[in-house]
């Protein structure tokens, strides 16, 4: 921790000057303040920009039940309003965060340890998630269950997250993820991060970013290929949101954003996830293409609509994910 030194021009209230030069104190009346908002250590949600930190606080209920308080931006520079609504996958970024937040906060785990997420999902009610006029602030439920330690420390757990915006339910989640050491992760990752390792594909092309709800090429997350119903995944390592600081594969919030461009693609319009249910296989490596297959279930008597997205590498699943469509406004 640094100290920083600053001059005073003009003195404080409630000081006189007094002689010789220095300033004797008087009445001073200290101003009370209510409690401040600020985000949590971007350290515990494993961010390195600040902007990115969706949490603003966290309290323990007992010792498998929390809450953690958020706030989602009107506009982000990545996850898009859709429909008047907050991005979904804003939600699951959140959800995300709570997990590693109080892994290291109320579970001990060191800040250097890695995460393995094994899956998440997310639901919406989207007319409890409009953007509004101010940011939207959440108030987070985490119940905690299989809770797994090695001797004293945490190896991994599941949780279920009930999220809430002036009260009401706007949307639920889970996840489930393990913990591992850095010397154990080292073991885990030694071919892919040791000296001579292969270095990431070239990146390729992307497909047009109407076709999957996008503004920028930059943000388009798929590259054309020959099959029908099939993409390669499009890794741009220098993306700032995607690839927020450095790492050795590709982060689960890429595959997340596949998958929601993945079912726009398919069905041929900009539209609407309200559940996305995902499980991951494997590390997603960098340096190897991974293809991408979907398929569209019949409509449901709602109107809303599901695409079961798979991803591959060497033939060898990755991730699959059933996104949910909302009914299409007509």
């Amino acid at each position: 921790m640094s100290a920083s030194t600053f001059v005073m021009d003009h003195p404080i209230p409630g000081t006189l000057p007094a002689r010789g030069g220095t300033a004797a104190p008087s009445h001073i009346r200290v101003p009370h303040y209510p409690a401040l908002t600020t985000t949590v250590p971007k350290e515990y949600v494993h961010r390195a920009g600040i902007a990115e930190v969706m949490l603003t606080g966290w309290e323990r209920v007992d010792d498998s039940h929390f809450t953690v308080s958020a706030q989602l931006p009107r506009r982000h520079g990545f996850f898009a309003t859709i429909d008047d609504c907050h991005d979904p996958l804003l939600i699951a970024e959140t959800i995300r965060q709570a997990g590693i937040l109080l892994s290291h906060a109320e579970f001990g785990v060191p800040l250097d340890h890695q995460f393995l997420m094994w899956d998440m999902r997310v639901d919406m009610e989207p007319e409890h998630m409009r953007v509004e006029a101010s940011p939207a602030s959440l108030d987070i439920s985490i119940a905690c269950t299989d809770i797994k330690r090695r001797g004293s420390n945490l190896a991994g757990l599941h949780y279920e997250a009930v999220i809430r915006r002036d009260g009401r339910v706007a949307a639920t989640g889970s996840a489930t993820y393990t913990c591992v050491s850095p010397s154990v992760y080292r073991r885990l990752r030694a071919a892919r991060t040791a000296d001579g390792a292969s270095p990431p594909l070239p990146l390729t092309s992307p497909i047009a970013p109407h076709e999957v709800g996008r503004l920028s090429p930059t943000d388009v997350v798929l590259s054309p290929v020959p099959e029908p119903d099939c993409w390669q995944l499009r890794v741009d390592t220098r993306h700032p949101v995607l690839f927020d600081h450095p790492v050795d594969h590709v982060p689960g919030m890429v595959l997340l954003e596949a998958a929601r461009q993945t079912a726009a693609a398919l069905l041929g319009r900009a539209c609407l996830p309200i559940g996305i249910t995902s499980e991951f296989a494997r590390y997603a490596e960098l340096d190897t293409p991974c293809l991408i297959a979907a398929h569209a279930l019949p409509p449901q008597a709602d109107g809303t609509e599901r695409v079961i997205v798979t991803g591959r590498q060497d033939g060898e699943p990755v991730f699959t994910s059933t996104v949910t469509v909302a009914p299409v406004v007509r």
